[in-house]
C-alpha cells in the first residue's frame, strides 16, 4: 500500500502531522507493506529566493491580528509540537521560498533518503535558530546529513531547472485531486486525510485502506517463468 504526503516545510501543521501519522504507521499490523512517498506542495510557489522575513509579523498582517496575537498563536502551535515530542521556536523564525528545499527532496527521493531529508529540513526550520531560507550552504549540510552527496546537492541548487518540473508535477496533481491545503494524506489512490489529524485518526485510515484492496483480476493466462522455472511448451500444443 502506497500512502502520498502532500506537504511544505514552512507549514508547522505539517511537522506535527507527520509525527501523528508515524505513530499510527508505528503501530500498524502491516507497516512493513507501506511505501511512504512525500509530495511537493509550496504555500507560496510565487515567493522569490532572497524574499524572507519574520514569522509573527507575517502572521499579523496576513490573518490582520495584532503581533501579539501572532505570537500566542506561535505558542499554541508549540504546546502540540510538544505533545508530539517535537522542538518547536515560537520566537525569531523566519519564513521564504522553499522551492529549492523541494527539489532537493526529490534528489533524495531518487535516492531513498527523502523521509530522512524531509525530517532534517523539518527540524531545522521549526527548532533550529539557523535558517533554511537563501542559505544554500544549509541546505548542503542537511543533505549530507540525510545520506545525499554534497558536490550533488550544490549542482542542484545552483541550478533551478533541476527537478523543478517534479515540483510542479506534483503540485498539479495535488490540485486535481482537490487538496487546497496541506498536509494532505493520499492511501492508494482511494482514501484521503486532510489536516494534521490525530494518531487515531490516522490508524483508522490505514486499517480502512489496507482492508479496502482488492485482489487482482487476471483476464488472460498464458506461459510464463516464476521462481520454480519455466513452462515448457508441451509437444503439438498451439498458442491459444
Amino acid at each position: 500500500m502506497r500512502v502520498e504526503i502532500w506537504s511544505d516545510i514552512a507549514c508547522p501543521w505539517c511537522y506535527v502531522g507527520k509525527a501523528r501519522f508515524e505513530k499510527a504507521l508505528a503501530a500498524f499490523p502491516h507497516r512493513d507493506d507501506v511505501e511512504v512517498v512525500h509530495r511537493s506542495f509550496e504555500l507560496d510557489p510565487s515567493r522569490a529566493k532572497g524574499d524572507s522575513g519574520l514569522v509573527v509579523p507575517m502572521l499579523a498582517k496576513k490573518y490582520g491580528m495584532s503581533e501579539e496575537q501572532a505570537r500566542e498563536a506561535e505558542r499554541n502551535l508549540g504546546v502540540n509540537a510538544s505533545s508530539e515530542g517535537l522542538d518547536y521556536l515560537t520566537e525569531g523564525r523566519d519564513h521564504g521560498s522553499t522551492f529549492d528545499m523541494h527539489r532537493l527532496l526529490h534528489l533524495a527521493k531518487e535516492q531513498g533518503r527523502q523521509d530522512e531529508l524531509i525530517g532534517l529540513l523539518y527540524r531545522a526550520n521549526f527548532a533550529e535558530e539557523r535558517s533554511v531560507f537563501d542559505d544554500d550552504e544549509r541546505l548542503v549540510e542537511l543533505a549530507v546529513e540525510a545520506g545525499l552527496d554534497a558536490d550533488e546537492a550544490r549542482a542542484v541548487l545552483a541550478d533551478p531547472s533541476r527537478y523543478a518540473d517534479d515540483v510542479r508535477t506534483d503540485e498539479r496533481e495535488a490540485a486535481e485531486l482537490g487538496a487546497n491545503g496541506v498536509p494532505f494524506f493520499v492511501l492508494d489512490r482511494k482514501f484521503g486525510v486532510s489536516g494534521a489529524q490525530p494518531a487515531d485518526v490516522f490508524a483508522q485510515a490505514l486499517e480502512q485502506a489496507w482492508g479496502s484492496r482488492s485482489p487482482l483480476t487476471t483476464l488472460a493466462e498464458g506461459d510464463a517463468c516464476g521462481p520454480d522455472g519455466c513452462e515448457v511448451p508441451q509437444p503439438g500444443a498451439k498458442d491459444a
